[in-house]
């Protein structure tokens, strides 16, 4: 059973910082990528930034030079530290796993609002 929990989602003014994490559960090796994406009201989910175990990463254009990803294989952990926020960077995080076993499995977390605002 794989489990996703995020923590660190808040409401911060623009400019601002906020630091999330996700700790994963089960059998989560350290070749298995991990990411963040998220979700704005009224829009698809897209994808934030993603990290290999090798901690190879691939960050959207709109998020570069602002958030960092980063890993640790032996807490099957990541984070995400987002710098300089802009209101729309609003949205639901979440994190993903995607597990190839055979075939591909991708597992998510519950989510965590992240909002800027004055």
């Amino acid at each position: 059973q794989v489990q996703l929990v995020e923590s660190g989602g808040g409401l911060v003014q623009p400019g601002g910082s906020l630091s999330l994490s996700c700790a994963g559960s089960g059998n989560i090796l350290s070749l298995d990528v991990m990411g963040w994406y998220r979700q704005a009201p009224g829009k698809q989910r897209e994808l934030v930034a993603v990290i290999s175990g090798g901690g190879s990463t691939n960050y959207a254009d709109s998020v570069k030079g602002r958030f960092t990803i980063s890993r640790d294989n032996a807490k099957n952990t990541i984070y995400l530290q987002m710098n300089s926020l802009k209101p729309e960077d609003t949205a639901v995080y979440y994190c993903n796993v995607v597990m190839v076993r055979g075939i591909r499995h991708d597992y998510w977390g519950q989510g965590t609002q992240v909002t800027v605002s004055s």
